[in-house]
């Protein structure tokens, strides 16, 4: 995004497939919500794990009790608390490759080991499907194998309503006793300014979590709460609709893709990415985003995900349909004269 900005301020015209984020606008509902709440002066604190009405809420959404739900500023806060509350220097971990960088960042911090394959020693297992960047949903054949391992499972679930075809939740057939769910309102209802997020827990960790909260962030913004709970309990057509326009954008930018010679693209089921096999180019994926950032298009390189991303690129079709027909139009011409 630094290179783009640099040459757009240059005059140059780019096209963003970069950004992981809806292009819609949060529901007018939603948004009224929150400056209800604000207007009736919830500008204060609340309690470090959240107000009750939208613990209670997600409590019977999840099928757990609202001691086991905590509400963070951003689900980024969510996986850092999940974390902190499980793991220990030295411990082994397991997170997708390719997946979203945070995981290998945060289990580095931790002072954690990663681990490319599970076995006896791994302390954690880190689940994210829908996948970011790869789009791939998990089948209940693969939730069952995890499951049977007595280690404990984050399952980051915050693409789990962004589905084009049959999708379960690890979360509603695991083991709850050693499993956080990871969620979230950024990405479902185009909030991700709104820094909103949450955990679902087994009970024994609610100390740990209400610890962690209270001297880490205090307490989420009272005001955005009260807009994420119009969000879980008003309508939900808004969400139908932004799913079934990222599905025609994805349909059509598979195809366009898969017109490119040399491009492999598998067709994800969830979440909005592609993530396009390049490496018939005989290139980098570093070598191949930075290519295509010269001639307009603006792509993240698959090993930002992790060492098993090289060989790919990742672009987010939560654009428009202009940029996405002209972002392609760039791509052909420019693997035309690679």
């Amino acid at each position: 995004m630094e290179k783009a900005a640099k040459l757009e301020k240059k005059g140059k015209s780019i096209i963003h497939f970069e950004i992981g984020q809806p292009d819609f606008p949060t529901p007018e509902t939603i948004v009224l919500a929150g400056i209800s709440a604000l207007k009736k002066g919830y500008t204060k604190y609340n309690p470090p794990l959240g107000i009750m009405p939208l613990r209670e809420r997600l409590a019977k959404i999840h099928n757990v009790s609202s001691h086991q739900i905590a509400i963070t500023p951003s689900g980024k806060t969510a996986l850092f608390a999940a974390m902190s509350a499980v793991l220990n220097k030295g411990d082994h971990v397991y997170y997708p490759d390719p997946g979203f960088p945070t995981y290998r960042i945060l289990t580095k911090y931790f002072g954690c080991i990663p681990q490319d394959k599970i076995t006896n020693k791994t302390k954690l297992i880190i689940l994210n499907s829908p996948n970011n960047p790869t789009g791939n949903v998990m089948t209940k054949k693969e939730m069952h194998e995890i499951n049977k391992h007595n280690s404990w499972v984050i399952t980051d679930e915050i693409y789990s309503h962004i589905v084009y075809g049959n999708y379960v939740s690890y979360y509603d057939i695991c083991n709850t006793k050693k499993t956080i769910l990871v969620h979230g309102f950024s990405k479902t209802y185009s909030m991700t300014g709104w820094r909103i997020g949450y955990l679902a827990f087994p009970k024994e960790l609610e100390e740990k979590m209400d610890c962690f909260l209270t001297h880490m962030v205090g307490c989420t913004a009272t005001f955005t709460q009260y807009a994420a709970l119009e969000a879980v309990q008003g309508s939900q057509i808004s969400v139908a609709e932004m799913v079934a326009e990222f599905k025609k954008r994805r349909d059509y930018i598979i195809k366009a893709l898969l017109d490119i010679p040399g491009v492999i693209c598998p067709k994800p089921d969830g979440a909005f990415y592609v993530f396009p096999d390049i490496s018939s180019f005989g290139k980098t994926s570093a070598e191949i985003a930075d290519y295509l950032l010269k001639n307009g298009v603006a792509v993240l390189p698959g090993t930002l995900f992790g060492k098993n991303g090289e060989g790919n690129i990742r672009l987010s079709y939560a654009t428009n349909w202009k940029n996405i027909k002209e972002g392609i139009k760039r791509m052909k011409i420019a693997f035309y004269n690679l």
